[in-house]
């Protein structure tokens, strides 16, 4: 989920200038949870630029077997390749100027030996940057040298650490890193920083868009404008961070994401002119933006949908505008939601309880996609229709038992209808059970001699029939879609018994509204069906991965109909199958680590700036799902 929820976009140049070969080589790998970015430039002559590319190659290697952040693990990536460059079997001892960052996608950390360089920009300013670990960097320190005279003094390439220095390798490694959106990474070789000064490098950066070969691009074409005399092996990658992996259950995102992107483009502002003349009109519409959408999500929190609508349609243009993918999606999830929630309270504020029942229903179903931010209100206005409902079925009841003669209960059923109604601010159903039991108390001595057992009776089945509909629509309330339509369907057969076409028409409809609701849900649940039996299939072949995918999906849906068995039932076999990757893994590692024992290696064609063989190479032909570079 790391890896799917951020944006790391990765591009570099690798040439050999103006030698016959290229000695620098580049790799990155981007596994589910963290990636590997490494640049090494080879200090040997050999024409085919063995130590750099076998530095890269091993630093990757030992990544991917363990990969982490911590800065041990760091470390370790170093020390393996000083040491496969301290022990390759080659005319002469290997030796490399190497940097490699690693990352969750959260945060960072990097570590180098010798004089290949990191910087990190943000907001158009560098955050951190490695110094070489030369003599003449010590000339500066030491303020014997100029800074800017340090790409042409003679000591520049005179290292005290380096890859393949066997005894006394002694590499950086930083702390911890924590990314922003808008962070970019820089790796570059002694090509690079011999022929162009920092200061026109922060130009390029100060001024970077979202599009990492278009900064590299503009580097290459400074680099050969200065058509230098004896241009060196040069490589330059980029990773521009767009998005930084956050905690799905974090709250207040959307406040924090707004803090962060003003905070980023004030400091633009304030370090370039023509960048935030460039960005003003975006930031302005991002902030405009981001401030509907807060007002919209305060007025859905406060129940007022007209004003959330008004401020929805404005987000979702801007958003548009902007092009903004998943804000356009986010913001589409709202719009339906308080689509339905405005449908439901026109037929509420219409008297269209039935209506409105049934689209506050859909309105809970397009909440589960918006957050569940109108949950609160969608209950509140379920339960008060429900009651009005109610109110509606005692006056029915009473009603029906007036004309049985049943006077006593019909007064009964008529003061609990003026109860709720009162107890509920329910005016008009307030007004009609009063109405109601003025009638009935009018009518009570003229009804009395037609009092008779037929009369009785019919009423009895009447009586029936509401306390069945009344029944249906509770169910329905409850989303026991089944249980309502045999409700339903016991009450249209009173109904047309007793002669009611009327109320018949109407159950009819409650029964059609709760068979397509039944069999939504039979589908979804035919869905997750068909979920488990392709995830049981995918196990068998042999793949684990997409099976627990599919399981995950059925899951999902059993959790939305409240299939609780359904749901143990299947965190049983995810358990099972979980149990059995973990073993497939362990024995992979055991496999691997004899093989390491026995002398077992692997072997790539790569060639120098990134050509690539097949198979299992890392670097420019790196396993597919990987992606590598050189």
């Amino acid at each position: 989920m790391r890896k799917q929820n951020s944006t790391f976009k990765t591009a570099f140049i690798s040439e050999a200038g103006s030698g016959l070969e290229n000695n620098d080589y580049f790799a990155f790998v981007e596994l589910e949870k963290y990636a590997c970015y490494v640049i090494a430039d080879g200090l040997n002559d050999l024409p085919d630029a063995e130590s750099a590319r076998l530095a890269t190659q091993t630093i990757i290697l030992a990544f991917e077997e363990h990969p982490s952040i911590k800065k041990r693990a760091v470390l370790s990536y170093l020390e393996e390749a000083n040491k496969a460059l301290a022990k390759a079997d080659s005319r002469e001892k290997l030796k490399a100027s190497v940097t490699v960052v690693v990352t969750d996608y959260a945060k960072a950390r990097y570590g180098y030996a010798g004089n290949t360089r990191l910087c990190l920009y943000r907001d158009g300013i560098i955050k951190e940057q490695t110094k070489d670990m030369s003599l003449g960097t010590e000339l500066v320190k030491e303020k014997e040298l100029p800074a800017d005279a340090l790409s042409r003094h003679e000591q520049r390439n005179n290292l005290y650490t380096y890859l393949g220095q066997g005894k006394g390798f002694h590499p950086f490694v930083s702390k911890k890193i924590k990314l922003v959106n808008g962070d970019i990474f820089t790796l570059y070789s002694r090509g690079i920083w011999e022929n162009l000064d920092s200061g026109e490098l922060d130009d390029v950066f100060s001024e970077a868009k979202d599009d990492p070969q278009e900064s590299l691009d503009n580097i290459e074409d400074l680099l050969l404008s200065k058509q230098p005399g004896n241009l060196e092996n040069y490589t330059f990658a980029s990773v521009f961070v767009d998005k930084v992996f956050l905690d799905p259950n974090r709250k207040r995102r959307i406040k924090k994401i707004i803090t962060v992107t003003v905070v980023v483009l004030a400091v633009v502002i304030v370090v370039s002119v023509v960048a935030w003349l460039l960005y003003r009109q975006r930031l302005k519409q991002v902030e405009e933006m981001e401030r509907r959408y807060t007002n919209m999500i305060e007025y859905i929190q406060d129940d007022n949908f007209l004003r959330a609508k008004e401020e929805c349609g404005e987000a979702l243009k801007l958003a548009e505008k902007l092009k903004t993918k998943k804000q356009i999606q986010a913001i589409s999830d709202y719009e339906k939601l308080i689509e339905a929630v405005n449908t439901a309270d026109n037929a509420y504020s219409g008297g269209k309880y039935t209506d409105a029942q049934s689209a506050y229903v859909t309105a809970k179903e397009r909440s589960r996609y918006a957050d569940r931010v109108a949950d609160d209100y969608i209950d509140k206005q379920l339960t008060h229709i429900t009651d009005y409902l109610s109110v509606f079925d005692y006056i029915q009841l009473g009603d029906t038992l007036a004309a049985q003669g049943d006077y006593e209960r019909a007064e009964e059923k008529y003061l609990q209808a003026k109860s709720l109604a009162t107890k509920t601010y329910f005016e008009e159903g307030r007004r009609d059970a009063i109405e109601s039991l003025e009638a009935m108390y009018a009518s009570r001595d003229k009804a009395e001699e037609a009092d008779t057992q037929e009369a009785k009776a019919k009423a009895s089945n009447e009586t029936g029939a509401t306390q069945l509909a009344s029944d249906g629509d509770k169910a329905f309330a409850e989303g026991d879609y089944e249980g309502a339509k045999a409700f339903y369907a016991m009450a249209l057969e009173k109904y047309q018994e007793l002669g009611d076409t009327a109320h018949a028409e109407l159950i009819r409809t409650k029964i059609a509204s709760s068979g397509e609701k039944a069999e939504a849900n039979k589908q979804k649940e035919q869905q997750a069906e068909a979920y488990v039996s392709a995830a049981k299939e995918q196990e068998t072949a042999g793949d684990k991965l997409e099976a627990k995918k599919q399981y995950l999906f059925a899951k999902n849906i059993y959790k939305e109909l409240k299939m609780h068995g359904k749901v143990t039932e299947v965190d049983g076999l995810i358990e099972i199958l979980e149990t059995a990757m973990d073993q497939e893994q362990a024995e992979k590692a055991e496999k691997e680590s004899r093989q390491a024992e026995n002398g077992d290696g692997f072997e790539e064609q790569a060639g120098p700036g990134g050509e690539a063989g097949s198979g299992g190479e890392i670097g420019p032909g790196i396993a597919p799902g990987r992606s590598p570079a050189a």
